[in-house]
């Protein structure tokens, strides 16, 4: 399920821009010289992509503990069944049930140290910002927080947060090279397409926790695959008379 978290990246990077646009903006790199722009940029990008690998870290650990319990494909499941909740569920819920309040403080902290580090312009400057920034509270990262808990795996749900992470980059480095680029129209459509691929990659975690025996969507549980070739495999029995006639 990795090329989920691809087009989350991709896709909802449109709402990036938006979001985290102005960081993007602000972000001191040298404009007179290209090469060290460059070699700025990626420490941005670094920053963020190993801020996302270390939440991804951390949530894949929640998803192997809940697997140990034999729960890997409910989970799968219950991921989808949230994804597409969270899109249909009015805004009005959250904002009268908002569990982020007790990070208000944390948050604000990130904030003010991104600030002060805006002002500067030393080589670990660039790579500080991105980590920051992969701090930051955003939708569509807890959307990528819900498919590294699938994994199941804090190797995997870290990869999963690092290919969300690769996703983003096309665009965010067009912020950084031309600014405020998408209009009020473009981005209004943008978001009306972002729930739309919510939904789609939802349904995905739902057809993959069926094990409907689709490659690569909706592979059998390894349990199935086991049993399948116990039946197949020879009983004592048969292996004895296999035996005889061989020695005969």
């Amino acid at each position: 399920m990795l090329y989920t978290a691809l087009l989350f990246g991709l896709l909802g990077s449109f709402h990036c821009v938006g979001m985290c646009g102005p960081i993007a903006f602000l972000l001191p790199v040298d404009r007179t010289n290209n090469l060290k722009k460059i070699g700025q940029i990626f420490l941005y990008h670094f920053g963020r992509i190993l801020a996302y690998s270390i939440i991804g870290l951390v949530f894949g650990l929640v998803g192997k503990s809940l697997n140990l319990f034999g729960f890997q494909q409910q989970l799968s499941i219950l991921i989808g069944v949230l994804m597409i909740a969270v899109i249909f569920i009015p805004i009005k819920t959250f904002n009268k049930y908002n569990f982020s309040k007790p990070i208000y403080k944390a948050v604000s902290k990130v904030k003010s140290a991104l600030g002060k580090e805006l002002k500067k312009k030393t080589p670990d400057t660039f790579l500080t910002i991105g980590f920051l920034n992969g701090f930051l509270p955003c939708g569509l990262v807890y959307m990528a927080v819900f498919g590294a808990i699938a994994s199941g795996n804090p190797l995997q749900g870290s990869l999963y947060m690092a290919m969300f992470g690769l996703g983003t980059i096309p665009l965010m480095t067009s912020a950084i090279y031309l600014g405020n680029f998408l209009n009020g129209q473009v981005r209004q459509r943008i978001r009306k397409a972002i729930p739309v691929l919510v939904v789609i990659i939802g349904c995905l975690f739902i057809v993959r926790g069926l094990g409907l025996g689709i490659p690569y969507i909706s592979p059998k549980p390894m349990t199935e695959k086991v049993d399948s070739n116990l039946d197949c495999a020879p009983t004592l029995s048969e292996n004895k008379l296999i035996n005889n006639q061989k020695n005969i």
